[in-house]
């Protein structure tokens, strides 16, 4: 048992700027705009965000640069303008995902949790 709370502890670091990214609810709202907005991915400018959610730009530069710390979104340069779209990094994704798998069989093997649905 031990072990396998170590090994949730190290896949839990290994995924933690993905949980901290996506557990703010105005990055959430940043992520919907641009799943719902960027069209063919073209991507958003700082300023669509800026209208789109009632936010100052510098919390939303702050927001998207959170966000592509955490590899769930990604910028491109065009010229003088930045655009900011949807493109999670694979290994932050598999990490997250194999946390989130472990920490479901761990809570099955517990002894309060056996038999239980």
């Amino acid at each position: 048992m031990r072990e396998e709370k170590e090994k949730l502890m190290t896949e839990l670091l290994s995924c933690a700027d993905v949980l901290t990214a996506l557990g703010d609810r105005t990055r959430q709202h940043i992520l919907l705009c641009l799943l719902r907005y960027e069209g063919d991915c073209d991507g958003l400018r700082i300023g669509d965000f800026v209208k789109l959610t009632n936010i100052s730009r510098p919390a939303v530069s702050r927001h998207l640069q959170i966000l592509k710390k955490a590899g769930i979104v990604k910028s491109r340069r065009d010229a003088t303008k930045n655009y900011y779209y949807v493109d999670a990094n694979e290994e932050c994704m598999d990490n997250l995902l194999k946390f989130v798998e472990h920490v479901k069989l761990f809570m099955n093997i517990l002894p309060d949790r056996k038999g239980e649905e």
